[in-house]
C-alpha cells in the first residue's frame, strides 16, 4: 500500500527486531520514503498459484537507469556547497529541485543517481494533484473498495493512482540538471560538524563541505541520531505485478483491502495464525490479465516471516482462481511503523523515513514526504539567504519548520492509533474498520492522508467510537487504556 509506500533500504539495522525474518539484500540506493523496506525483483519463470511454487521462486534481479547525463561534482575544486543531501530518492530529489531553484547550490549524493526507484507507489489522486504531479501517474481507479468480511464490502468513492517511478523521476531529475544540481555518485560514511559548514565523508574517499547538510537516506537513518529506545511496529508484505489468466476484481476499482479469510479453510494451522495477527490482499489491477497483488500484515510487533505471508497468499490466489502465468515484479518489503522521533533539533536535517514520517498507524509516507519537501527547501532558502543564521541555529529552525508542535501532537495520536491496531485479531480489526470506513470523507481521508490536527483528531476518535459496535467500542476501550495514557503523558510532556 504506499498506500504502503516501499522503500529499498538497509534491513540490516532492523532484522535482529524481527521474528523469523529471513535476511534480505538489497542493492537498491536508501531512499526516504508505505514508504517500505524492499527488495524488488523480476522474473519471466511461469507457476500455479494453486502450488508452493511462488514461495520457491527467485526470480532474477534486473536495474534499470534513466539515460541521463548529470552534472557531476568536482572534488578538485574543493567548493562549499549551500546544501548537500545525502539519498535521492523522491524527498531528497525534490528539495534539490526546489532549492536549487532559489539559485543555491545542490550536491546530491547516491550510490545509484540514475536508477528508477524499485518501488510499487500508491497514492491517493487528490494527493498528488494537490502537488501538480497527475502526470506521474501511470494508472488511476475511479475509487476503492474494501472487502470486511465475506458479507460486508465498503465502496470508497475517491480516487487512486500507481505512481509512474520513471515519471517521476525523470521529471525531478531534469529540473534538478536545469538548475544546476551536481551530483556524486557514492555512498556517505559520516559527517564532521564544524562551527559554520560540515564535511561529508564519502566511501570513495571524497570530502563534500555544505553549509546544510540534509539526510534523506530513509530507515538506514544514515546520519540523522536518534537518543531513544527503538521499538517500532512492523508492516510486513509480499508484492507481486503479474499476467494471469484473470482475476475476479473490477479493473476500475482497486482493492485497498481484503481481510476475508475462506481461503484458509483448508489450512487450520494458517487460519490460526491469521486470526490472530492478520494479513490482507492490497491489489491494484491494470487489465483483465496483468494486476499488482500484495499480502500484508498492517502492523505487528515483532514483524510477521516472510514466508508466512506468502503462504498466506499462495493459499489466497488459489481461493480466488487466480492462476498466475508470469511475474513481472517481486517485492518483499518491510516498513518501520512508529517509535521515537530524532533528537529535535541536531545538526543534520532529516526528511521522510529517517525524520519518522512515516505514518504509524498505516505506513503512507510518500505524499506526506513531498509535500513537506517544500517546506524544509523554503526554510533553507530563507535562513541561508539572510545570512542571518548558520550551524546549528539554522538546522533548529528547519527542524521546528518540519516538526512544529501540532505535527508532532498529530503524530502522537497516529502512534496510539497504531498500539491499538497491534492488539487487535482478525476480528477485532474487521471491526474496527467495518467502523472507520463509514465514517465522513473529511475524517478518514484525513486521517490516512496526515490532514487533520487536534482538535481535529479527538473529533475523529469520538466519531468511530460512535460508529462502532458495542463489541469495539469495548474493544477500544479496554485495549486502548494503556496507549491512551501514554499518548497524553506524552502530549503534555511536549512542549515547545
Amino acid at each position: 500500500m504506499d498506500t504502503l509506500l516501499k522503500t529499498p533500504n538497509k534491513l540490516g539495522t532492523f532484522i535482529p527486531q524481527l521474528h523469523g525474518f529471513e535476511r534480505l539484500s538489497s542493492n537498491s540506493h536508501p531512499n526516504p520514503s508505505r514508504v517500505k523496506l524492499c527488495v524488488k525483483k523480476r522474473s519471466i519463470q511461469v507457476f500455479s498459484s494453486s502450488s508452493s511454487a511462488l514461495l520457491d521462486l527467485v526470480p532474477e534481479t534486473k536495474k534499470e537507469n534513466l539515460d541521463f547525463e548529470l552534472p557531476l561534482y568536482d572534488p578538485s575544486l574543493n567548493k562549499v556547497v549551500d546544501l548537500a543531501i545525502v539519498g535521492g530518492g523522491p524527498a531528497g530529489l525534490a528539495v534539490a529541485q526546489q532549492v536549487s531553484e532559489a539559485g543555491l547550490s545542490v550536491c546530491s549524493i547516491d550510490p545509484s543517481p540514475k536508477l528508477i526507484w524499485p518501488n510499487n507507489y500508491g497514492v491517493w489522486v487528490d494527493e498528488f494533484e494537490a502537488m501538480d504531479l497527475l502526470d506521474c501517474l501511470d494508472t488511476t481507479w475511479s475509487g476503492a473498495v474494501v472487502y470486511v468480511n465475506e458479507g460486508v464490502k465498503k465502496d470508497l468513492s475517491r480516487p487512486y493512482g500507481r505512481v509512474n517511478r520513471k515519471q517521476l523521476k525523470s521529471k525531478m531529475l531534469q529540473k534538478c540538471i536545469a538548475n544546476s544540481v551536481m551530483f556524486h555518485q557514492a555512498k556517505v560514511t559520516n559527517v564532521v560538524h564544524e562551527e559554520v559548514n560540515s564535511t561529508v565523508v564519502c566511501s570513495d574517499g571524497v570530502k563534500i563541505q555544505a553549509s546544510v547538510v540534509l539526510d534523506a537516506t530513509g530507515f538506514s537513518r544514515c546520519l540523522v541520531q536518534y537518543d531513544k529506545p527503538y521499538n517500532p511496529g512492523y508492516q510486513v508484505a509480499y508484492g507481486i505485478i503479474a499476467e494471469v489468466d484473470g482475476h475476479p476484481f473490477d479493473v476500475d476499482k482497486m482493492v485497498f483491502m481484503d481481510w476475508r479469510d475462506r481461503h484458509l479453510d483448508l489450512c487450520p494451522e494458517l487460519k490460526e495464525r491469521n486470526s490472530k495477527i492478520p494479513t490482507f490482499l492490497y491489489a491494484m489491477p491494470f487489465s483483465s490479465n496483468r494486476i499488482f497483488l500484495e499480502e500484508t500484515s498492517l502492523v505487528a510487533r515483532p514483524g510477521l516471516r516472510m514466508e508466512d505471508i506468502q503462504e498466506r497468499m499462495v493459499a489466497r490466489l488459489k481461493h480466488l482462481g487466480i492462476n498466475v502465468k508470469k511475474i513481472e515484479e517481486d517485492e518483499r518489503c518491510v516498513i518501520p511503523m512508529g517509535g521515537p522521533l530524532p533528537v529535535l533539533p541536531q545538526r543534520v536535517i532529516g526528511i521522510g523515513g529517517t525524520a519518522g514520517m512515516v505514518h504509524p498507524s498505516t505506513g503512507y509516507m510518500v505524499a506526506r514526504t513531498l509535500a513537506a519537501a517544500p517546506i524544509v527547501a523554503k526554510a533553507i532558502v530563507r535562513y541561508l539567504s539572510s545570512n542571518s543564521m548558520r550551524g546549528e541555529q539554522l538546522s533548529a529552525e528547519v527542524w521546528r519548520d518540519l516538526w512544529p508542535i501540532e505535527r508532532r501532537r498529530q503524530r502522537e495520536f497516529f502512534c496510539f492509533g497504531m498500539d491499538i491496531l497491534l492488539k487487535l485479531d482478525l476480528e477485532a480489526t474487521r471491526r474496527f474498520f467495518d467502523a472507520f470506513f463509514d465514517l465522513q470523507p473529511h475524517y478518514w481521508h484525513g486521517f490516512l492522508s496526515s490532514r487533520l490536527f487536534l482538535p481535529d483528531l479527538l473529533f475523529f476518535g469520538l466519531s468511530l467510537f460512535s460508529h462502532a459496535s458495542n463489541t469495539s467500542r469495548f474493544e477500544i476501550m479496554t485495549k486502548g487504556t494503556v496507549p491512551l495514557a501514554k499518548m497524553i503523558n506524552n502530549l503534555v510532556q511536549d512542549r515547545d
